[in-house]
């Protein structure tokens, strides 16, 4: 029997918002739900807000408006430290420990510390357990964060750019290592990343954010069926403009990606769009950085503007 806790969403924020100095806003006036046991990507450009989103829900930062609930209790809750685990883009591991000495204090700070897991994820890089992190490269020091953290057994894994310096077996090997966490233990994971294709048949649910604000938000499935991806001849056919996220004119073809699960009538090619293809067309046409905009739930979104290339 599923308890109360346990059917709680992981993440849940309500007109959240942070500014940091002045009037510059890294995130306003979102709202967006992460169900439990679910491998969130959190997806935008440079300076979307996604770093802050993750800080926000590591408990590190306060924020300036509304509300973030993690697991099912307020974001400042004492308690969440054993439960919430956070990777940072800098991964900053005491450089003067060893490898052994950095398992040792996570083993020492973490009640539910599993040491399997994370001997696994530091012995799959041939890791000599007495080289001093400091002499490490920045992918062999991404492995022995990732270690700690999966070896915290945490319920809610927060990634900000985990496997940018990684090569790419490594990240199918980590990769596979986050997917069985969630398999085997129901854990929720929020990972952001700039490599999109690394997220493709990975991730469940979806936060695509812009100009710090939440544009698409939802199960992945919804999100990718409420999308067409159309194909034509330029000028055999309009589209209205309410439905489409971006026109792209190439020659004599047109490409268009719409919101709409229905047929649209003309001479049209229609698809159902990959993740990557999705992402590139709404990362491609921000929207106006209106005090309205709010958070567009599995596959609805603002109007955006034509782009040709």
């Amino acid at each position: 029997m599923t308890s109360e806790a346990d059917s709680r969403p992981a993440v849940e924020a309500v007109g959240l918002g942070k500014r940091y100095r002045g009037d510059r806003w890294a995130l306003r006036d979102c709202s967006f739900t992460v169900p439990a046991g679910r491998i969130c990507g959190v997806v935008g450009a440079n300076g979307a807000g996604k770093s802050t989103l993750l800080t926000l829900a590591a408990r590190l930062i306060k924020p300036t408006a509304g509300e973030l609930r993690v697991l099912g209790e307020p974001s400042g809750t004492p308690e969440l430290r054993t439960r919430v685990a956070y990777v940072t883009q800098e991964k900053p591991l005491y450089p003067s420990f060893t490898v052994a000495d950095t398992l040792r204090l996570g083993r020492e700070l973490n009640p539910r510390w599993d040491e399997d897991v994370a001997q696994k994820v530091v012995n799959l890089g041939e890791l000599d357990h007495r080289a001093k992190i400091g002499s490490l490269s920045g992918g062999q020091r991404t492995r022995v964060a990732l270690a700690v953290a999966l070896g915290k057994r945490a319920d809610l894994l927060l990634l900000d750019e985990p496997m940018a310096d990684l090569d790419p077996l490594a990240r199918h090997e980590l990769m596979g290592a986050l997917m069985a966490e969630a398999a085997d233990r129901g854990t929720t994971i929020l990972i952001s990343s700039h490599i999109l294709p690394e997220l493709d048949g990975v991730i469940d649910h979806l936060l695509l954010m812009q100009s710090g604000r939440i544009r698409l938000a939802g199960d992945l499935e919804e999100i990718l069926d409420g999308h067409q991806l159309l194909t034509g001849a330029a000028g055999a056919a309009q589209l209205p403009d309410e439905l489409a996220v971006e026109k792209r004119v190439r020659g004599r073809q047109v490409t268009a990606l719409i919101r709409t699960g229905e047929a649209v009538a003309g001479p049209w090619e229609a698809t159902r769009p990959s993740l990557e293809e999705l992402l590139l067309a709404y990362l491609r046409t921000p929207i106006a950085d209106r005090p309205g905009t709010t958070t567009r739930t599995a596959g609805s979104a603002e109007p955006d503007r034509e782009a040709a290339a």
